[in-house]
């Protein structure tokens, strides 16, 4: 294909995403900013005239609020940081930017803070699902990111997943949301809510595509203290090689039964077998296998996470920079309280509170060590159940239970919920619940996706599948079968 020909279907294609922007972003909530269409078609016009260099060269994204850019403002969707220009920007933006020449189209809604599972806890108003004629859910946080993506407003989105926060939106939305392993892509840049947990992760309509942007976004950075090295990366890499030619195409897939949950609606467990089924006609082995820490997860992660972001954003006072708020001082007004609490929502508030008391001297050993203690034996549980032993530790005894290659379980316990089920729920609880099936890969720091599967009755439901800590590409690999059955 000629360089003229390409730049031809590189500015159909933007030209479409800018319709879609223009026809569907004022129903859908999707983008909080947007670039003018004059500019975006100049942007691919000028890398349209040249050889690509990657394979997302020209192509348009989305990314989340809570990615620093220095030409615009980054709010995390919060009234608390309204305004806010950061003077300097994320790796990620940087390598997108510069190394990939990839365009983007504006910034992506989320939940303030990405903190919420369904895009409602946000000063720009809840993103409503594009699957949906009537007002559904669209995930959350990352649910501007996913929406963007399933209605073709760009080719591909940025989104952070703590919890689930990539995987759940692409979930109710049918899209692919990839979060790597922990440490992979850098989070220099990206407002953090729970940093040992915080990942970056990727959203698309097709397996192929997340694995181009991943090749760009994931590289060592010095100025993240948690980034992978460079030397530990080849090893990954040069692992994955062998493993893929010592394969005959056919997995060993594990079955977790703690992820069997009550909560589960029979579409979903439905699905859930269709998938199984399928995988195993083509050969594919199936086992079942028991992570017994799983049953903990879930309260693990909300110590873990709230603590985690009490501390972070104990930075946001009304002094350095943010929102501050107009203090009587005659009537005694303490700034740092008054500005948290108008600059803060609900939910962010709520958590902080959360992550305060589990820190507090009366309840730091019986909870939030505690939880780290459960956090650490999950990690083993994890690899007891894999094939491929985790790099950065000593090989584990698996007294010789079935070893997998991959899980394979739902993402969610049902399909995407009516907006006004969402609002109209009583307890912040029942929101909570939302994460039972994404947060063990995120405390345990392993690849997981989700992948589109659609129902007999027209639904869309999210097929999770997590492997190894490093065995990123494999995931990947696998996914591209199961989107193929």
């Amino acid at each position: 294909m000629s360089v003229s020909q390409h730049a031809e279907i590189l500015l159909k294609e933007a030209r479409i995403c800018l319709s879609n922007i223009a026809s569907l972003n004022h129903r859908l909530n999707a983008l909080i900013s947007v670039r003018s269409p004059e500019s975006v078609l100049t942007r691919v016009s000028d890398v349209a005239s040249t050889e690509p260099k990657t394979g997302i060269a020209g192509k348009l994204f989305a990314f989340k609020d809570n990615f620093c850019t220095v030409d615009q403002p980054t709010t995390c969707a919060s009234q608390m940081l309204q305004g806010y220009v950061s003077p300097f920007e994320a790796t990620v933006m940087t390598r997108l930017y510069n190394h990939a020449h990839a365009i983007d189209v504006g910034r992506a809604n989320m939940d303030e803070f990405a903190m919420g599972t369904d895009n409602i806890f946000t000063v720009y108003g809840p993103t409503l699902n594009p699957v949906y004629s009537s007002p559904h859910s669209a995930g959350g946080s990352s649910g501007g990111s996913a929406v963007a993506v399933a209605a073709g407003m760009c080719h591909f989105a940025l989104g952070s997943d703590t919890g689930g926060s990539v995987r759940l939106p692409a979930a109710y939305c049918g899209v692919v949301g990839f979060k790597p392993s922990y440490g992979l892509v850098s989070r220099h840049g990206v407002i953090a809510f729970a940093q040992s947990l915080d990942t970056v992760g990727v959203f698309a309509r097709d397996v192929p595509t997340v694995r181009e942007v991943l090749s760009v976004i994931s590289a060592h950075d010095p100025l993240d203290p948690t980034s992978v090295s460079t030397t530990l990366r080849q090893q990954l890499k040069d692992a994955t090689a062998r493993r893929r030619q010592s394969g005959n195409g056919k997995y060993k897939i594990g079955i977790p039964l703690e992820f069997i949950v009550d909560s589960c609606s029979s579409e979903i467990t439905s699905a859930w077998s269709a998938v199984m089924k399928k995988l195993q006609a083509q050969g594919h082995e199936l086992y079942s296998v028991s992570l017994p820490t799983i049953k903990s997860a879930l309260p693990t992660y909300y110590i873990i996470s709230p603590s985690e972001a009490a501390s972070n954003l104990s930075r946001y006072d009304g002094v350095r920079y943010g929102y501050r708020a107009i203090v009587d001082r005659e009537a005694n007004g303490v700034l740092y309280g008054v500005t948290r609490s108008e600059g803060f929502g609900s939910e962010v508030r709520r958590r902080i509170l959360l992550g305060n008391y589990n820190l507090s001297s009366g309840a730091f050993h019986n909870h939030y060590l505690q939880a780290q203690k459960v956090r650490r034996k999950m990690q083993l549980d994890f690899d007891r159940v894999f094939v491929v032993d985790h790099p950065l530790e000593n090989p584990i005894d698996r007294d010789d239970r079935p070893a997998v290659d991959f899980l394979v379980t739902p993402c969610s316990t049902g399909t995407a919920p009516l907006l006004s089920d969402v609002l109209s729920q009583k307890s912040p609880l029942d929101a909570y619940i939302n994460d039972v099936l994404t947060v063990p890969a995120s405390l345990a720091g392993i690849p997981a996706i989700s992948v589109p599967w659609h129902t007999d009755n027209g639904d869309v439901v999210g097929i999770q599948v997590m492997g190894q800590y490093g065995d990123d590409d494999r995931v990947l690999d696998f996914s591209e079968i199961i989107m193929g059955l």
